[in-house]
């Protein structure tokens, strides 16, 4: 019996055929392959190039922990480990088969997202933010002997609700700790917190109230600047952190403060040591874990953020009388590591007083450690 003329056809002629569909087709596929190999050639040039290592930091990432280490004096100060001080970390989560964070002392763990019991990390992020604090292993932490508490309100693709934040911010002080360090940021609410604003700048205020440190990131829109660094970094009572690179040269990124006052939204003008930013630390090329067991650099003032956390946390060891809870811990204490910092803080070459860039200036830990004990 004869076979049709469809029947007879070989695939390669069915393949060559000219068919918008199947064009569609190769042109998806094609478009996908170019995207992989993209990818995986991306991939492996941070692997060659030592910015990425999934078998222990590489030599680039070693060095630039060092350069960071010496430019903020924190290799002046390794007798201190953060010993006594409890810290809570609001942000993605945390991996905690890291081999970095095989010793840490957790204290605490709350899921805002999923409510699971056990810590994890569905993004990275927080296991970044929290290798930057307490890495004992590949690379070192600023405060490794902190009791560490982490509450994940960020969800997998690293956004967050302003009232869940909020709300683990709640947490955080609930659990007694002397620090709160929050690696993200928003929008600043429109109306003051007295007047019923934002949620998440009035759980931070209540954290001033109750003698807890806050500190929070800057923001990372400095080269498509927006008017002000992000809340809640812009509450007056918390400490907000700009970033730099290995020199200490400004990092491009670093968000900008306002300090002048706001109607919309509303915003008091600001008054030292108050302003906006009021320190920078690295926040470029920065040493960090990986969620999954890799090290790597990563850029933005969520790693600075963490740098003026850990100081704050070997102040405290150092000075154990200044922590919330202890006989000298007030609002006043508070105030005074605002002054601290400003009279501490190295300011760039041709700089007086504050910058709306560069804050009073860059993250110094043997001076301020040495300022607070005086």
């Amino acid at each position: 019996m004869d076979e049709s003329p469809q029947s007879s056809q070989s695939l390669e002629e069915i393949l060559l055929k000219d068919d918008p569909e199947l064009d569609f087709i190769r042109m998806l596929t094609m478009g996908c392959i170019v995207l992989m190999l993209a990818g995986l050639g991306w991939y492996g040039y941070q692997i060659f190039s030592g910015e990425i290592s999934l078998v222990g930091p590489g030599q680039i990432v070693l060095e630039q922990e060092e350069e960071f280490d010496s430019l903020i004096q924190l290799d002046q100060v390794s007798n201190l480990k953060g010993d006594g001080v409890k810290v809570c970390i609001v942000d993605t989560g945390i991996d905690m088969e890291h081999p970095d964070l095989a010793n840490v002392n957790l204290g605490g763990w709350s899921d805002f997202i999923d409510s699971k019991n056990t810590p994890y990390d569905d993004e990275g992020h927080g296991t970044m933010m929290a290798g930057i604090l307490v890495a004992d292993g590949g690379l070192t932490g600023v405060s490794t002997g902190v009791e560490l508490f982490v509450a994940k309100a960020l969800a997998s693709n690293g956004s967050g609700d302003d009232a869940i934040v909020s709300e683990a911010v709640d947490w955080c002080i609930s659990s007694n700790v002397h620090i709160i360090s929050l690696s993200l940021g928003g929008a600043p609410g429109i109306l003051p917190t007295f007047l019923g604003g934002d949620a998440l700048e009035g759980s931070v205020d209540d954290a001033y109230s109750a003698g807890i440190v806050v500190v929070a990131a800057a923001g990372n829109d400095g080269e498509n600047d927006d008017g002000d660094v992000a809340s809640p970094g812009s509450v007056s009572t918390v400490i907000c952190v700009g970033g730099v690179d290995e020199r200490g040269a400004l990092w491009s990124g670093s968000s900008v403060g306002d300090n002048n006052g706001n109607a919309i939204p509303f915003r008091w003008i600001r008054f030292d040591p108050d302003k906006k930013p009021e320190v920078v630390a690295p926040g470029k090329d920065v040493p960090v874990i990986m969620s999954g067991g890799g090290w790597g650099l990563a850029s933005g003032t969520s790693a600075a953020t963490v740098y003026v956390t850990g100081a704050i946390a070997l102040m405290f060891e150092q000075n154990p009388e200044l922590k919330a809870g202890e006989s000298q811990s007030s609002e006043d204490t508070l105030d005074d590591i605002k002054q601290w910092i400003m009279d501490s803080s190295k300011p760039k070459d041709g700089q007086t007083g504050h910058d709306n860039h560069y804050g009073y200036g860059l993250l110094q830990i043997e001076d301020l450690i040495e300022i607070s004990s005086s």
